[in-house]
C-alpha cells in the first residue's frame, strides 16, 4: 500500500522557521515529480513547491518565493519543505503529492491533476 506520511507541523510564531518531511512507503517515488500544496481554512488548497526526480528542477509560488525550499532525499523516499521567514499567512494544512508516472527526465508541475498520491496532511500555525 502506497503511503505518503507528513510530519514536522506545529505552532511557530511570525518569523520563525519550520521544516516539513514527507517520508513515501510502498513504492520508490526516486522517478516520480513531487510537491507540497496547503489549504488554509475556508480556502481551496494551493501549490506551494514542486521538484523534479532529479531535484534539478524546483518552482515555487509567488508567495512563499525566497522563503521555503523544497528538496529530496531519494536514498529515503523523502521530500522535505523548509519554511522560514514564515507570516501568519502561511498558517494551512500541507499536503504533498507525488505523481503516479516515474519519468525518464526532469518535469515538475503546479497542477493539482497531475498528482495521484497524496498525504494526509500536517497542520502548520503561524501565530502573529
Amino acid at each position: 500500500q502506497v503511503q505518503l506520511v507528513e510530519s514536522g507541523g506545529g505552532l511557530v510564531q511570525a518569523g520563525g522557521s519550520l521544516r516539513l518531511s514527507c517520508a513515501a512507503s510502498g513504492r520508490t517515488f526516486s522517478r516520480n515529480t513531487m510537491s507540497w500544496f496547503r489549504q488554509a481554512p475556508g480556502k481551496e488548497r494551493e501549490f506551494v513547491a514542486t521538484i523534479s526526480r532529479s531535484g534539478g528542477i524546483t518552482y515555487y509560488a509567488d508567495s512563499v518565493k525566497g522563503r521555503f525550499t523544497i528538496s529530496r532525499d531519494n536514498t529515503k523516499n523523502t521530500v522535505y519543505l523548509q519554511m522560514s521567514s514564515l507570516k501568519p499567512e502561511d498558517t494551512a494544512v500541507y499536503y504533498c503529492a507525488a505523481t503516479g508516472i516515474s519519468f525518464s527526465y526532469d518535469w515538475t508541475s503546479s497542477r493539482e491533476n497531475e498528482y495521484d498520491y497524496w498525504g494526509q496532511g500536517t497542520q502548520v500555525t503561524v501565530s502573529s
